[in-house]
């Protein structure tokens, strides 16, 4: 969308470059990416990031006034946790960049969430675009990399003795997102424990560190605990619904109550219309909306071609919406004249106490498929994975 910028970095780039930043971020955390790295960014107009921001505001305010209780009826009840938080501490929003019928490139909401996304490595791999394209300097981030670490650290570590916080995942070292865990460990000095690691006496919780037993006062919670029910013999010492003496960054129960289960909810110029689906309207055409189950992580579950058979064959169709399609527009030329299509993410974090959340970071994803998922493009392709944007005039 910015051509000069575009134009420089097609001149720069080489497969020896391309490399050149793996191996870049591989020193800087001792571990290969688990997921396809994009060859590029994306660069957006400073205009498009205005037309996310405000998006952005409006569907914050929204949320924010919403009838008290709306929110928790999306807890499925075998996965409510005790002690909730009145606000999650973190806010994701994604948009497809996209084509409007009057031919403007507007970002159209696709799905947010409250819970963490890659935020300790995001900053790295920006850093990483950065030294091996060092024209990218000037369209880095505006926070300095002291601020960025100081706004995490306040978050998740917030006053406790980073020996008593732990990034908590299933089997964190088979995770696609490793290469985070291992950032977020330099970045805050916390470790990753695997849930069946953790230790339980009475309400405390446990892990050890150095061979010694270490009580755990902070969760920076990265297991999506619905998925728990799952992995086959898990066997673990603490149960989520529990009662347990931890502050949880960001609790369990917001996975929930910020995730598909709001589309239908939002009402604004870049947010598509949808609907859960027993409640779908007679008088829309099936054909303009993508199914999506509430609660897939990564794209699974979803449907681009419903049909009344499909429909028809849920039971628990409160489970499910239909969100009108969107057309994301290939404009992300690559060295070879094909164009990518790409989604952006808004990495949000909301402070214990504060009204509102501070935009942090962002990602974006490209691809060449029909969905912004690296699984559906095919092997060969180039300007597709996980990738950053930068925003300029």
């Amino acid at each position: 969308m910015i051509k000069k910028y575009r134009k420089q970095f097609n001149e720069e780039f080489s497969p020896e470059k391309y490399n050149q930043m793996k191996s870049l971020l591989i020193q800087k955390s001792g571990l290969e990416p688990g997921f396809r790295l994009s060859e590029s960014p994306i660069f957006l107009t400073q205009e498009f990031k205005k037309k996310l921001l405000s998006a952005s505001d409006s569907i914050i305010d929204q949320i924010k006034n919403l009838p008290e209780g709306t929110l928790e009826k999306s807890i499925p009840e075998n996965c409510k946790v005790p002690n909730d938080t009145k606000q999650p501490h973190f806010f994701t929003i994604d948009f497809g960049i996209c084509k409007s019928e009057n031919g403007k490139i507007e970002p159209q909401l696709i799905e947010l969430q409250a819970f963490p996304s890659l935020y300790a490595f995001q900053n790295i791999y920006e850093e990483a675009f950065c030294e091996v394209y060092p024209f990218l300097e000037e369209l880095k981030n505006n926070i300095s990399k002291e601020d960025y670490q100081k706004h995490l650290h306040e978050l998740i570590v917030g006053s406790e003795n980073p020996e008593n916080v732990i990034l908590l995942e299933i089997y964190p070292e088979k995770q696609k997102t490793a290469i985070d865990f291992a950032l977020t460990e330099k970045l805050l000095g916390i470790k990753t424990v695997c849930l069946t690691k953790v230790k339980k006496e009475g309400k405390k919780l446990f892990y050890e560190n150095n061979g010694n037993l270490t009580e755990i006062k902070r969760i920076y919670n990265r297991v999506i605990f619905d998925e728990l029910d799952k992995i086959p013999d898990l066997k673990t010492e603490f149960n989520f619904r529990e009662e347990i003496d931890v502050e949880w960054v960001t609790h369990p129960n917001w996975f929930f109550k910020i995730s598909k289960y709001l589309l239908p909810l939002l009402k604004h110029e870049f947010v598509p219309k949808s609907y859960f689906l027993h409640e779908f309207p007679e008088n829309e055409n099936l054909e303009d909306f993508v199914l999506k189950p509430l609660f897939s992580f990564a794209g699974s579950g979803v449907n681009l071609n419903p049909t009344k058979e499909i429909t028809g064959a849920i039971s628990d169709k409160e489970n499910y919406i239909l969100q009108r399609k969107v057309n994301y527009e290939p404009i992300f030329e690559d060295i070879n004249g094909d164009f990518s299509r790409a989604e952006i993410r808004l990495l949000y974090i909301w402070k214990e106490n504060e009204a509102r959340p501070v935009l942090l970071h962002n990602l974006s994803r490209m691809t060449k498929a029909a969905m912004v998922n690296v699984d559906f493009n095919k092997k060969d392709a180039i300007w597709i994975g996980s990738s950053h944007a930068f925003f300029g005039e």
